[in-house]
């Protein structure tokens, strides 16, 4: 019997053998639901074998079976304790259900198995100290401090704990111990100090800032820590000096000049909000060797909460951009502020170096390109808007790109490139189909086609529906309507164009003759021609010669002559 048991062992063996193998070979290949039933049937054959529960709970665990995952971890552990991967796993399942308090005894084991592992002291210690264990926690920063030697973090951090612990004097000691341990490092002494202070010893503290600061006027730490002293007793007068201080150290930090500038900001705006020592300190700060751009812009965000000239502003945001090229909301303002003043040669040059050092902003394409448009150089406007289009992606602003595509098909238009031009327009819409100067520009680009009008009529509608007292869009519409030969609704938005336009051009001057003759008033219509005429003279425009010949032959007829 005893023979027949030990082959019966031998066997089952070789079977879980066998399966478990085939199951790794699956797992390797990818093949997850094979081996996840291979690993079901090595614990029908054999369930006293760690090997498939430390498999199957992580599959469980991809699955989000928490809590199976988690027997089959514990079940795991169970038949190998010494096993570091299935301490390890088991740790890990408990931590992920927030079981905080059954992971401490796994996490302990699997440290006394690797000595090595000071990642899982770290987080012995953190949850210790969120059990409210800080003796434990104490003790546990002890063994690391045995294995990476004592330091400012560790003793800092069981000074904490002792802080937490209600022990102040085991606290003040630690960082006692340190100190001591680098008499000649006055952080140290610093932080010792205070450690004092948030334990109630205010006094011994300042003392010790004091000595330190008589040896090392620019100790930034101990600068800091007198500048919360007297913020505590309200001593305005050291209040501000150290606040001086404390900016002009060149070891200070910029967040510490931040902070420290939010704070003069704060009681200027409480006593009356005068500026003026709020930008002194600024400009002095923007003029030390450490000063950056950060600061710069906090300035200029200062100034322009104060309603300063945008001169002025600019300035500050050209110093932050010479600190820093590639801030690219700093060039984007100063574009603004170009664009404002109309210096569109400044616009295009900040967008040309944006392009290399923010090439994926794709408002710098469009400013650049509106730029060189309003300046009539077609093909650079051309040129820039091609360009922006490889970076527009789904996280553009909808508005700018449709803006984007809007301009661009009015360029192609005025290059000759209509069908360009058209499918430009479709992209603008796509973007953002209400957009009423794209609409209307549409709209008029066909109805001069005499293509597609109806489509253009109800496009063009929309924008009168929008602006009814635009002359622009009422003219467009005015012409749409004459080209589908409905003259005398026609007449009516023509009359309306007229009405609100105080200045009307050639052109609308021009079509209103058009309307009013298809109507039967020709002498009206004759009137309206005549008047086109001194106009398209007066606009002196290279477009007004070929104008004014059809005028010509208009009013010489008397009647209206198609293009």
């Amino acid at each position: 019997m005893a023979v027949s048991a030990v082959a019966q062992d031998a066997d089952t063996r070789r079977r879980y053998d066998a399966f478990f193998l085939d199951a790794i070979c699956q797992r390797q290949k990818g093949n997850n639901d094979a081996a996840f039933d291979l690993l079901r049937h090595c614990i029908d054959i054999d369930s006293t074998r760690s090997e498939a529960y430390y498999y199957l709970a992580q599959y469980y665990a991809a699955l989000k079976q928490k809590d199976t995952a988690l027997r089959y971890s514990q079940k795991a552990a169970e038949l190998e304790p010494d096993n570091v991967d299935c301490l390890e796993t088991l740790a890990n399942a408990y931590l992920t259900q927030r079981k905080y308090p059954e992971a401490i005894p796994v996490l302990e084991r699997l440290y006394e198995k690797s000595r090595d592992r000071d990642d899982v002291l770290g987080l012995l210690i953190q949850l210790y100290e969120q059990q409210g264990d800080y003796d434990n926690a104490i003790r546990t920063l002890t063994r690391l401090e045995t294995v990476e030697g004592k330091s400012e973090r560790l003793s800092y951090a069981k000074s904490n704990l002792y802080s937490q612990k209600g022990d102040k004097k085991a606290a003040i000691a630690e960082m006692k111990t340190l100190a001591d341990q680098y008499p000649n490092d006055n952080n140290y002494r610093c932080l010792y100090a205070n450690t004092l202070y948030i334990n109630g010893q205010k006094k011994k503290a300042v003392a010790i800032y004091d000595k330190v600061l008589k040896e090392e006027p620019a100790n930034r730490n101990a600068q800091m820590a007198l500048l919360a002293y007297y913020n505590d007793q309200k001593d305005t007068v050291n209040v501000n000096m150290m606040i001086e201080r404390v900016l002009f150290n060149k070891n200070a930090s910029t967040d510490d000049r931040v902070a420290l500038m939010r704070q003069v900001i704060g009681e200027s705006e409480q006593s009356g909000g005068d500026s003026t020592r709020v930008l002194r300190l600024f400009h002095r700060l923007l003029d030390m060797p450490e000063a950056d751009s950060e600061l710069a812009i906090f300035c200029a965000s200062y100034m322009n909460m104060k309603k300063m000239p945008n001169d002025s502003i600019r300035l500050v945001l050209e110093k932050a951009l010479a600190m820093s090229p590639d801030q690219a909301s700093v060039r984007l303002q100063l574009v603004m502020y170009a664009w404002e003043a109309e210096n569109h040669e400044r616009v295009i040059e900040l967008c040309r170096a944006a392009r290399q050092y923010n090439p994926d902003e794709m408002a710098f394409y469009y400013y650049q390109g509106i730029a060189y448009y309003q300046e009539g150089q077609l093909d650079e406007a051309l040129n820039a808007f091609q360009n922006g289009i490889g970076v527009i992606n789904s996280d553009s602003n909808p508005a700018i790109v449709s803006d984007f595509y809007a301009v661009l098909g009015d360029i192609m238009h005025q290059k000759g490139m209509e069908n360009e031009s058209f499918a430009a327009y479709d992209s603008c819409l796509v973007w953002k189909d209400d957009n009423i100067g794209c609409l209307n520009n549409y709209a008029y680009h066909l109805s001069v086609k005499g293509i597609r009008l109806d489509e253009a009529e109800r496009m063009s509608f929309r924008t009168v529906k929008a602006e009814p007292k635009n002359a622009t869009y009422l003219d467009t519409y005015a012409w749409v309507l004459f080209k589908q030969k409905r003259y005398d609704e026609a007449q009516k938005y023509i009359d309306q164009t007229l009405e609100n336009d105080s200045v009307p051009s050639a052109e609308v001057l021009e079509h209103a003759g058009d309307i009013y003759y298809h109507v039967g008033e020709k002498e009206r219509a004759v009137e309206f021609w005549q008047k086109a005429l001194d106009t398209a003279f007066e606009e002196k425009s290279k477009e007004q010669d070929g104008r004014q010949q059809v005028l010509t032959r208009k009013i010489k007829l008397k009647k209206y002559v198609k293009e």
